[in-house]
């Protein structure tokens, strides 16, 4: 067997660790300052697609621009510069200089170095992990945001006795942290070698975009995979997005407890985090037969469909559990489809794999949140998300069910 910690690995996981530290605790803070700041969900749901919005776009040039040009230096840079924006953003709360149109156009623009940030290191990722560990090394990834969530109640905390401000002071702080980790990364690029050569304009760029999509399109298990996800995110967005504001606006349903809304909120959150470290920590363990691979994807995605359809509707307590279960799956299905779909797509074409996964899900992800937060201006949001969740059923059956012959020669490989 060969090595999983070696020198990059756990540079590129230290650097991860220490940045969705930062991530997680401004996260919460914006979301909170929002929902304070305008008392509407509709308003909050628009914040989110402006931060989604640039994922459609930035993938689409980054992947094709990341099988040519250094990922790890990509990485590292954008860190940077995200650390100089948290800084921005804690001076202008100092100097009480901050409004909803100030905040979107910073979250416009982290929003679009996050998406090229994803492809980027979705794409060095997997060449940093020794071959037969792939399993292991994505069960260690899928742990990272889990255990960096567990700041959301210090955040919260902070917030009730300094404000948000100093949050994002740290989070200056750990990004800067986690870039100079990242300069210590030592992979050779190969391919960076010839593309050197290479003149890259906007003619090469439609090119190799365009060979992307006819990857994917020539592929029916990857083709099959990124509908079903494309789908699953529309979809399970109205449940992420109406969460919170659901507890923000029935605070009334917890007057009796000691704890207020938003901060049951944090615990019931916090049950689906927990859950997601258990489902990691099972996954660096144990390796599931590889010939059931696909079926236990399948069993896992129809769960959390009806998981989420029900949560709203049900007793405080019961909702944790239902959340941790909801964790633990979730992780399930991340680790067999990341590490199936990155050890069979080829280095040259993983950019813009990437790229164009990245593209369409966050597409689904922005329609779901802009649709189910208007909707939740004049319906119900347990009804709303019912119905979502609905929508997230049949994809399971008329899509990766449709699709399992195709889906299971990558889904059912020992990774």
């Amino acid at each position: 067997m060969n090595k999983l910690w070696t020198k990059n690995f756990t540079i590129i996981t230290l650097g991860t660790i220490i940045s969705m530290l930062g991530n997680s605790v401004s996260g919460f803070a914006i979301s909170f300052l929002v929902l304070d700041m305008t008392g509407s969900t509709f308003l909050y749901s628009l914040f989110l697609v402006v931060y989604f919005l640039p994922e459609i776009l930035a993938p689409i040039v980054a992947g094709p621009l990341l099988d040519h040009f250094s990922r790890r230096k990509t990485i590292y840079i954008l860190d940077f510069i995200s650390s100089g924006i948290y800084l921005l953003v804690f001076f202008l709360l100092r100097a009480d200089y901050f409004s909803y149109p100030v905040l979107l156009i910073l979250t416009l623009i982290v929003g679009s170095i996050d998406g090229v940030y994803s492809v980027a290191y979705d794409s060095l990722y997997p060449n940093l992990v020794s071959p037969g560990n792939f399993s292991k090394a994505y069960s260690i990834s899928s742990m990272i945001y889990p255990l960096a969530s567990f700041m959301v109640p210090v955040a919260s905390i902070v917030i009730d006795q300094f404000g948000a401000t100093p949050l994002f002071l740290f989070n200056a702080v750990t990004f800067f942290i986690a870039a100079c980790f990242e300069t210590r990364i030592d992979y050779e690029e190969a391919y960076t070698k010839t593309s050197k050569k290479l003149t890259f304009g906007i003619e090469k760029f439609k090119s190799d975009f365009k060979d992307g999509i006819r990857y994917i399109a020539g592929e029916k298990g990857l083709l099959t995979i990124t509908v079903y996800f494309c789908i699953t995110m529309f979809a399970g967005s109205a449940f992420q997005t109406l969460l919170l504001p659901y507890f923000k606006n029935n605070a009334d349903m917890f007057a009796g407890s000691i704890f207020s809304s938003v901060t049951i909120y944090t615990f019931v959150a916090g049950c689906g985090v927990i859950g997601r470290l258990v489902g990691g920590a099972v996954h660096y363990w144990f390796k599931y037969p590889v010939d059931k691979k696909f079926t236990i994807a399948l069993c896992v995605y129809a769960t959390i469909s009806v998981l989420e359809a029900v949560d709203l509707y049900l007793p405080i307590n019961i909702m944790m559990i239902s959340m941790f279960i909801a964790g633990v799956l979730g992780v399930t299905s991340y680790n067999i489809r990341i590490s199936a779909t990155q050890s069979y797509v080829p280095d040259t074409v993983r950019g813009r794999f990437n790229g164009v996964f990245r593209m369409l899900c966050s597409a689904g992800t922005i329609v779901g949140q802009l649709l189910s937060g208007a909707l939740a201006e004049f319906f119900d949001l347990r009804l709303i998300v019912v119905a979502f969740s609905a929508i997230n059923l049949l994809a399971v059956v008329f899509v990766m069910y449709r699709g399992r012959e195709h889906v299971k020669k990558i889904y059912n490989v020992q990774v």
